[in-house]
């Protein structure tokens, strides 16, 4: 992270200062995205913008960090262990200075080849991912992966108990959360908000506005006057009306 000196113990607190800090200075950042299909953003959008492309117009765009580099390197089908196992090219080789995963909905699975984790093997991967991005000084930020259609994807049904094993791990290591999950559930009164949805798993183009949105917000990437934030958020309201 720029300028930083004597950096505090890694910390909620102290991470947002450090970035809150590091936004006031014109000192480029590397903003390392990282997860499984939802955050690669493809297919599922039709051609609308995923929540890392949504978030690269926010810092480069309106926040006018033309310097800044915003990476995504999320892998579709990717499990938690695949970043594990592909950890240089897929986070360290960037040197960031902010590291976001959304990861848990291929690793909640039944179905399939892979061996099935229950979610305290899921959440010791986690613990894993937070300690070796500390270790490149980044600030770390775990977000809860979003709802699932369980009547159409019982195999991926356990995903609530997954998500409060985000939030246990986040709580635990003091690291910045971003509850997707929880948002979801509001945005769908206490279910699955049906309009954001391209298939039982992967939100469409109005739900990676959602996240969008919601990342935007606990990271502090709220530019005054912002023309984006707004139009993400009339893009859930209507996607919701039209549910």
């Amino acid at each position: 992270m720029p300028n930083a000196e004597s950096p505090a113990p890694a910390s909620t607190t102290a991470d947002l200062q450090r970035l809150t800090a590091a936004l006031a200075d014109p000192a480029p950042l590397n903003w390392l995205i990282t997860g499984d299909s939802i955050t690669h953003g493809l297919v599922h959008t039709q051609g609308g913008r995923s929540y890392p492309e949504h978030l690269h117009e926010l810092i480069r765009g309106e926040l006018a960090r033309v310097r800044d580099i915003v990476i995504n390197s999320a892998i579709s089908g990717n499990r938690i262990a695949d970043i594990l196992d592909d950890w240089d090219r897929r986070v360290a080789s960037w040197n960031p200075d902010v590291v976001t995963l959304m990861i848990g909905t291929n690793d909640v699975s039944t179905g399939g080849e892979r061996p099935v984790l229950s979610a305290a093997e899921y959440a010791e991967s986690l613990r894993e991912f937070v300690r070796r991005a500390r270790d490149l000084d980044a600030v770390v930020v775990l977000q809860t992966p979003p709802a699932v259609d369980g009547l159409n994807a019982p195999e991926r049904s356990r995903i609530a108990e997954f998500a409060e094993a985000v939030r246990r791990v986040a709580a635990e290591e003091d690291v910045l959360l971003v509850d997707q999950y929880a948002r979801y559930a509001e945005l769908g009164n206490g279910g699955v908000p049906w309009g954001l949805m391209g298939d039982p798993f992967h939100p469409n183009a109005a739900g990676h506005a959602a996240l969008a949105l919601e990342l935007a917000r606990t990271l502090g990437l709220t530019p005054a006057g912002s023309r984006t934030l707004p139009l993400l958020e009339a893009q859930v309201g209507a996607a919701r009306l039209n549910a």
